[in-house]
């Protein structure tokens, strides 16, 4: 199908540059929320007591702390506490540690391409994918993603994560979900917030990022329903989950920027727990399903994860996304780290990988789901050029339709449009046709709509689709093209007597986006695993995980190395394996 979709950052962030050579589709910033960079809670720690002692609650108030949170059977507490009282605390010799109650982060962010230098590099050794593995592409509600994992025969063979004698739970902790989308067709099992910021209902506004929605659309989308916000060249029906009849559940960890503390997520993961039927609730398994990360480990947290999977839970968690050393907790031993792959099976340039590295998932220009409406669908076209490839809307972009409008080149060097405040009078009224290159998207908008635009069209100065952040909300149409779509564009302008070809240029809502990152891979994984548990009730957690490795399809050198670890999940083969 024609790519004719939105792409953004899921938070606010500086428009990137748009001179240099380009970066890779796939890249991500490190300034947005996905970054894997650790930010300290100040004044918020965890506290380890030694194991058998129990949480010293006398210890912590001597020293003028104050218990926020306390885990008993990790011998563990979150606390407040002044820097000044530090020592004092880890003098105790009843006290293991004290560490920072540290952020971590949402790992994925509507698809841009990432202008300039690209903020980490791809690894310099990733091997290339066997040959006859992908390209994958999407057909109806199946995603490319779905067809990575052969998700159409599994669901003719009847494999949706359904069973009905051993019930199997997906637990998302992410930033919430839109319970209203129809693709959840109203039968989220289960939400609970753990900001404590009043985002209490999943029918009401809680998933600000979006990102939360978008993950557990991979999972759970739900079949011949659809919402009308569709991309151009969309399915009717939307798009289809990996593990329509699993149970979803969100612990809504993150909040609205994106981040959330150590403590919180720990939380959310207990409350996965509890869904176990061994734990008092109702669920014969749980896959809790973790796209969230940062670089720096955390005692507290290897004991949470370490405690959940002892009594039965499946995590898997995303590996990172500034191409470097695997992240937590997915670099725990209790957790499986999940890389990107890209719709030809190679790995994605802001993966992380490590030896550590255990599957690999679909993680590049994914779509899903987002909340109703808040996304944004892209369409252009014009007269005499053979139909557009591509077509990507700019985030901060104002929606709207300007149709049989004349689209000229600009009077600029290059037609790039540069330089602060440079107007062009050829511009007024009509829809710009500029190139990328030199300065930047929000600099050639601005001088764009100085000069009277109606509209902007911005074509890629490389091969590659150009999606755009930009600073702040415009208010024209901003869509982003092919370069050799811009070039067609621009040899029909020059070609007329008028130099100008009548086109149109639509920005609308959506209620589905494209999304990068190793956040997208993790819940194909997540899925698969569940889909893989509904067929095999009997199987632990360990032996779950344990098929997934050996039934994995190996990519790069043979057998499991630092990239792609055993290799992109395999759901078919793992339910046919014995």
């Amino acid at each position: 199908m024609k790519k004719m979709r939105a792409a953004g950052v899921v938070v606010l962030s500086l428009a990137l540059a748009a001179c240099g050579q380009q970066g890779p589709s796939s890249s991500i910033s490190s300034g947005d929320v996905q970054a894997q960079g650790v930010q300290q809670n100040q004044g918020r720690y965890l506290v380890g007591f030694k194991r058998g002692v129990g949480v010293d609650r006398a210890a912590i108030s001597r020293v003028g702390g104050q218990i926020t949170q306390e885990w008993r059977e990790l011998d563990a507490a979150a606390v407040r506490l002044p820097a000044a009282a530090l020592n004092g605390l880890r003098n105790n010799p009843n006290v293991e540690y004290v560490e920072d109650d540290v952020i971590r982060y949402a790992l994925g962010k509507r698809s841009v391409v990432s202008d300039g230098k690209p903020s980490a590099s791809a690894p310099s050794a990733t091997p290339s994918a066997t040959a006859t593995v992908g390209p994958w592409t999407a057909s109806g509600e199946f995603t490319w993603g779905d067809n990575a994992l052969n998700v159409q025969t599994l669901r003719s063979s009847g494999y949706t994560g359904f069973n009905a004698t051993t019930s199997v739970a997906v637990c998302v902790g992410d930033t919430g979900i839109d319970g209203t989308h129809k693709e959840f067709a109203g039968k989220l099992k289960g939400y609970q917030n753990f900001m404590g910021d009043g985002r209490n209902d999943p029918n009401q506004l809680n998933d600000v990022s979006h990102h939360g929605t978008h993950v557990s659309g991979t999972i759970f989308a739900q079949y011949n329903v659809g919402s009308a916000g569709l991309q151009s060249g969309m399915d009717a029906n939307g798009v289809g989950g990996v593990a329509s009849g699993v149970n979803l559940y969100m612990a809504r960890v993150l909040g609205d920027d994106g981040s959330g503390s150590s403590s919180g997520i720990i939380n959310g993961v207990n409350w996965c727990v509890s869904k176990l039927k061994s734990q008092g609730g109702p669920e014969g398994h749980v896959v809790i399903s973790l796209s969230l990360g940062s670089s720096r480990g955390s005692k507290t947290e290897q004991r949470a994860y370490d405690s959940a999977y002892s009594k039965g839970a499946l995590i898997i968690a995303a590996s990172g996304n500034d191409g470097g050393p695997i992240g937590y907790p997915a670099n725990y031993t209790s957790v499986v780290a999940v890389g990107a792959i890209d719709d030809h099976a190679n790995l994605a340039s802001f993966s992380n990988f490590g030896a550590d590295q255990e599957l690999v998932g679909p993680g590049v220009a994914v779509l899903s789901s987002v909340p109703t409406g808040t996304g944004l669908a892209a369409s252009a076209s014009a007269t005499g050029v053979t139909a557009y490839t591509s077509v990507l809307a700019a985030e901060f972009a104002a929606k709207g339709t300007v149709a049989n409008t004349a689209i000229v080149a600009t009077n600029s060097a290059n037609n790039e449009l540069c330089g602060v405040g440079t107007t062009d009078a050829n511009l007024g009224g009509k829809i710009a046709l500029i190139a990328r290159g030199t300065c930047s998207f929000e600099e050639k908008v601005n001088n764009a709509v100085s000069s009277g635009a109606k509209a902007v069209i911005i074509y890629n100065n490389a091969a590659g689709d150009l999606g755009m952040t930009l600073n702040v909300q415009k208010t024209v149409p901003v869509v982003g093209i092919t370069q050799q779509d811009g070039q067609n564009t621009l040899a029909a302008i020059n070609a007329s007597a008028t130099k100008s070809t009548p086109g149109t240029v639509s920005i609308t809502s959506a209620d589905y986006e494209y999304f990068d990152g190793t956040s997208m891979a993790t819940p194909h994984v997540s899925a698969a695993a569940a889909l893989v548990w509904a067929t095999k009730p009997t199987y632990s957690n360990a032996q779950i995980r344990s098929l997934l490795q050996s039934t994995a399809t190996d990519l790069g050198t043979t057998g499991k190395d630092n990239n792609f670890g055993y290799g992109l999940v395999n759901p078919l083969k793992a339910i046919n394996t014995n």
